[in-house]
């Protein structure tokens, strides 16, 4: 599941492919906006995320895209 966080004053967003369920993903984010503090989520290599809540810009959960690899030849 591709994942993205815009941080605020932040140019480039936060992108990166979690195994978690997308349910999940927005549990969490409800979780961590209602309670303030800090957005923790964990990537595929097990490595965790961490965010300021106050600096959330947005969260997009997508789905996994497949990405094609050659050339195009006609």
């Amino acid at each position: 599941m591709e994942v993205r966080i815009g941080v605020q004053n932040v140019a480039r967003e936060l992108v990166f492919e979690s195994a978690q369920q997308p349910a999940e993903i927005t549990a969490a984010v409800a979780e961590a906006l209602a309670q303030g503090g800090t957005l923790q989520l964990t990537d595929e290599k097990g490595r965790t995320l961490v965010v300021p809540v106050a600096s959330l810009g947005y969260v997009d959960v997508g789905a996994n895209e497949v990405r094609k690899v050659g050339f195009g030849l006609s």
